[in-house]
């Protein structure tokens, strides 16, 4: 068995081995967002379910919601020799890879039924990728500047994975292929790219598993726990609100651009990559700001700069794509960041609970975020489904929507996105974890640490293994 990469300092990952554990993210990235942007409209228009496919979107993610902080409680209950975060990761990947076959190579003419049951399955093998992914990014960083390079690592990473789905479709197009195939075709890609992904990132990556007092068990009333703190209830509601907003816009992207702007499917796929593709600028432009501005408050910029630039969307003429495309990559540069610092924030605020609680709770703690996440996606398709309904817009494949549905379609995709990222950052008014602050608390982790790993307790409980580096496996 050859060595896992080696940290250039204490602490500190390369950045070799900060991509291979960022590839985990790609296929989880891609197909969030082929969920939010092109599912909805897939079964809608192509396979003939019309506007209720949103209703069995919204109503999936919210079944799916207590999924995930079950398995936030059963990952930080978890000690194998192969690592705690492993086995869940790859365990993941077939679920996901039958549900992305179930889904991707339906056929027209299902029911909702059925697009409800292989929702749930591929949500599922999510989450198994998300909460245990993000639990695991946070071990690797304790240092508040070396989180927001492993998340922002993991960002762009998941930036490639995405455009990749994106362009798939324009190049089916552009070879006057069948929309339909051109989505089977981003099926294959994504059915192909989760086990390659994964299987890199558990082959590279260490564990660093935080050391802990040996009578700490873990439970459901951890979660009623967790809610009764400030910071943890801020993080609960930017999370919601900063992936309503962007969640809201991707449900209806491809009806705004293609109806109300005007544009081709080609077209409004490249914007789309664009926004997407900003995110390479984004992320670690906002990682730059919030080491010297804080990572709130370069969430607070963020957000409030994305809800001045959506304003210009609409004021911008017809049919012309090139126009759109300066707005749609700040957009993307904005949305990207705000994101990151959600994450980085959430991994900060798991140290000062740990610190004060004396448990490493940090995979409840991602588990919580990834139910919001869910929750929002949810709700953002299910929301701005039935506000087009209430509108009278038709989404079946060649409808015509008047003047009237065409400006209810310019007022939900706009005025929404704005309200609830705008109530994101707000979120942050008066928080007060500084960079300053959570230095002091990794301190007085790592004195802690440090006396648990000595304490002959803990050695007989634990082989001495905390705060050990789990090697990688021969997978």
């Amino acid at each position: 068995m050859s060595k896992a990469p080696a940290a250039t300092s204490p602490g500190r990952l390369s950045l070799p081995a900060v991509l291979a554990f960022a590839c985990a993210y790609m296929p989880f990235a891609a197909l969030q967002l082929s969920v939010a942007v092109q599912l909805p409209p897939f079964f809608a228009s192509q396979l003939g379910l019309g506007l209720a496919a949103g209703a069995a979107f919204g109503v999936v993610r919210l079944i799916d919601i207590p999924v995930d902080p079950a398995l936030g409680l059963f990952i930080d209950k978890t000690r194998t020799g192969f690592g705690r975060y492993r086995p869940w990761m790859l365990a993941g990947v077939p679920i996901l890879m039958l549900a992305l076959y179930m889904l991707y190579q339906a056929k027209p003419g299902i029911t909702e039924a059925y697009l409800v049951v292989w929702l749930l399955v591929v949500y599922l093998g999510m989450s198994m990728l998300l909460v245990a992914g993000n639990a695991w990014a946070s071990s690797l960083a304790t240092a508040y500047r070396e989180r927001s390079r492993i998340f922002g690592a993991m960002l762009a990473m998941g930036v490639v994975g995405s455009v990749t789905a994106l362009l798939i479709p324009v190049i089916f197009e552009k070879l006057h292929k069948p929309e339909l195939d051109g989505m089977r075709a981003v099926g294959w890609f994504l059915l192909a790219l989760a086990p390659v992904a994964v299987l890199i990132a558990v082959s590279r990556t260490p564990e660093r598993t935080s050391a802990a007092p040996p009578s700490h068990r873990f439970g459901l009333g951890d979660y009623a726990t967790l809610l009764t703190r400030g910071n943890v209830l801020r993080i609960v509601a930017a999370d919601f609100c900063v992936t309503m907003g962007p969640g809201w816009m991707a449900a209806l992207y491809f009806f705004y651009y293609r109806q109300s702007r005007e544009l081709s499917l080609s077209n409004a796929s490249l914007l789309l990559m664009l926004y997407i593709l900003a995110g390479l600028v984004g992320a670690p432009a906002t990682a730059w700001l919030a080491n010297r501005i804080s990572k709130h408050r370069a969430l607070i910029v963020s957000t409030t700069l994305y809800a001045l630039m959506l304003v210009v969307i609409p004021v911008l003429p017809r049919g012309n794509a090139g126009l759109y495309a300066p707005p749609m990559f700040v957009l993307g540069a904005l949305g990207t960041g705000f994101i990151v610092m959600v994450r980085a924030i959430t991994a900060d605020v798991g140290d000062e609970l740990r610190l004060e609680g004396g448990r490493d709770l940090m995979g409840l703690l991602y588990a919580i975020t990834s139910a919001t996440t869910k929750a929002a996606g949810a709700l953002s398709i299910f929301v701005s489904y039935r506000l087009l309904g209430m509108v009278g817009f038709d989404a079946r494949p060649h409808a015509h929507n008047g003047v009237d549905q065409i400006h209810g379609l310019d007022l939900i995709f706009v005025l929404g996105p704005i309200a609830f990222v705008m109530l994101g950052g707000a979120t942050f008014l008066g928080y007060k974890l500084s960079a300053d602050r959570h230095a002091d608390i990794r301190r007085q982790l790592d004195e802690r640490d440090a006396v648990y790993a000595e304490s002959p307790i803990t050695q007989a409980t634990t082989g001495g293994a905390i705060e050990a580096v789990t090697p990688r496996s021969k997978v």
